[in-house]
């Protein structure tokens, strides 16, 4: 990620159809802003505690207070009411921006940059309104007295409907247009952040009506040996026979013709309409030259190949060069639920002259990736929004090259950090979380952190980190892994010391826990990062998959480990 603009502003020749943009940017404005609600109705006294105890932990209680306003006048409403008022109030606002953003048109030729921008920004804040809609729908579909077990769920949604907003916005950078649509998304955003923070501390609202809310896991998480929560018993079935060999895919893929398709892209747009379960796609050996983008509505695809050294998908967009923006740029992107992806490599082939490149980027809730290589430089691996898993796989770049707004854990993987260019310094991470109470934040467990050997004869001067907080509440923990001599002794890098804009070191969250090799050391690490804390066992526990993924559903005796805990 660069800390300024991403692209150049091309030479603009566009239609902008804006005139709603004043009305829509009403009341919810600003927490200390409009007063107009309070001219409307009170609530009946009994609900003021309700709606104090929901509206308490969020930022803009003003618009907190309005979109619960409704359902505050029903004396018997419950908790799971007030919960599915605030998520409509989101909804009706987010479609809102989506209708605004429909009205603003690029010309493609004039401008192909920023035209792609705003179609973008259309379909990000589509795939908001579609997660929210899933969102309200659990919360209905719920019995209240178990709506706690769905609450990180519930969370992590929300949190993902924000991160499409954010990179909505990030995606456009003509000033006419982007500050129209901004404006146009001042309700939505602040209704959204309410919402996590709401879902967050659920336990306290629902002390208002004096029912009880523990949000601790039911029963003890198992240790070892199983796959996450959301893999059913068919998708473990499904990898055990994947690793013996014994596994009959829907398509199969082969650049010699023996497959049903000669093309990945051709194997993804054969899914059928109305598909329902696992749709499993063999790549055989081969480098396929190929961009692939799965679309929200193709769900639960699997992809396998014969090995990340035998199969591979190979790109070079990039914004350096080629003036693509970063999203873009992915040579494999997946936007679909329950998304799994084992044996293969991503690769982005731009180098360290292409800036932004990235090779994988995820944008799916309960995606798994294994054994595979993801290779790049700059933003190798996007890991967009929502819950992400990682094992077993090798990652490998320069700059932010694992970045994103997810909630991502990596485990017992290689992280090779590369050489840049002689006027570049290296930092692995970079996180985006921007609500400290969302579910999104990076976790790197059990890893090997080193250096490639074309780095490792300069690392004298050209310095490397873990990471950069690219957003101001970026949560970041390494931990339990081995990290080799070229990390500086600082350990982490601000993104700027000179900008207040960018002075996310005095906010984010930068922790570690029990690391090992000559980069472990703690008591260098710079004095800069106002949060940065060394770990206990108790508090680390809490960044384990078994707990930030949630995944208490566990199973041993797999042919894959998962350690759950520490």
């Amino acid at each position: 990620m660069g800390a300024g603009k991403k692209i150049g502003i091309l030479a603009v020749s566009l239609i902008l159809v804006v005139g709603a943009v004043i009305g829509v940017v009403a009341v919810v404005r600003s927490s200390n802003g409009n007063n107009e609600h309070k001219q409307q109705q009170q609530p009946p006294s009994t609900t003021v505690k309700a709606i104090e105890s929901f509206c308490a932990p969020t930022d803009y209680k003003d618009a907190c207070t309005q979109s619960l306003s409704a359902v505050a006048k029903n004396e018997t409403a419950t908790p799971k009411d007030y919960i599915m008022a605030a998520l409509q109030a989101t909804l009706d606002e987010v479609e809102k921006a989506l209708d605004l953003a429909g009205k603003t048109v690029v010309n493609k030729d004039a401008d192909p940059y920023n035209h792609m921008a705003v179609q973008d920004c259309k379909d990000l804040l589509d795939q908001a309104v579609g997660t929210l809609q899933a969102s309200y729908s659990m919360v209905g579909d719920t019995e209240l007295h178990t709506l706690k077990d769905r609450a990180h769920e519930l969370r992590s949604w929300i949190t993902s409907v924000y991160t499409l907003q954010s990179t909505c916005k990030d995606q456009i950078e003509n000033p006419e247009y982007k500050t129209a649509i901004e404006n146009g998304m001042v309700n939505a955003t602040q209704l959204t952040h309410n919402a996590i923070n709401i879902v967050a501390e659920l336990a306290e609202a629902f002390k208002a009506f004096n029912l009880p809310f523990d949000l601790k896991p039911a029963r003890r998480l198992m240790g070892l040996n199983s796959y996450p929560s959301w893999f059913g018993a068919a998708d473990r079935r499904l990898l055990r026979a994947q690793s013996r060999g014994q596994i009959t895919p829907n398509v199969v893929v082969a650049k010699d013709g023996s497959g049903q398709f000669k093309t990945i892209g051709d194997a993804i747009n054969s899914y059928p309409k109305k598909h329902q379960g696992r749709f499993i796609i063999y790549v055989k050996a081969g480098v396929y030259e190929e961009y692939i983008n799965i679309d929200p509505k193709k769900t639960e695809i699997m992809i396998y190949g014969d090995g990340p050294d035998k199969t591979v998908v190979t790109g070079k967009r990039n914004y350096g060069i080629m003036k693509i923006g970063t999203m873009n740029t992915a040579t494999f992107s997946s936007n679909a639920v329950g998304f799994i992806a084992r044996s293969m490599t991503f690769r982005n082939t731009a180098g360290p002259d292409g800036h932004q490149a990235v090779a994988l980027r995820i944008n799916g809730d309960r995606s798994a990736v294994f054994q595979c290589n993801i290779e790049g430089y700059q933003d190798t691996l996007y890991y967009h929004s929502s819950r992400q898993f990682y094992r077993d796989c090798m990652i490998s770049g320069t700059i932010d090259f694992i970045f994103g707004q997810g909630d991502a854990v990596i485990q017992n993987s290689l992280i090779v950090v590369r050489r840049p260019k002689d006027n570049q310094f290296n930092t692995i991470t970079a996180d985006g979380r921007e609500v400290k109470k969302g579910s999104d934040g990076l976790i790197l467990q059990n890893c090997r952190i080193v250096a490639e050997k074309e780095l490792d004869l300069v690392k004298s001067r050209i310095a490397s980190y873990f990471g950069r907080p690219w957003r101001p509440e970026a949560l970041t923990v390494v931990m339990q892994s081995d990290i080799g001599d070229f990390i500086r002794p600082e350990g982490w890098l601000p993104w700027s010391t000179t900008d207040p804009k960018y002075f996310h070191h005095k906010t984010c969250f930068y922790f570690e826990h029990a690391n090992r090799g000559p980069g472990a050391a703690v008591d260098k690490r710079s004095k800069e990062f106002k949060n940065f804390k060394v770990l206990s066992p108790q508090e680390a526990a809490k960044y384990t998959p078994g707990q930030f993924l949630k995944g208490q559903d566990w199973l041993p005796n797999t042919q894959l480990p998962f350690q759950l805990g520490l």
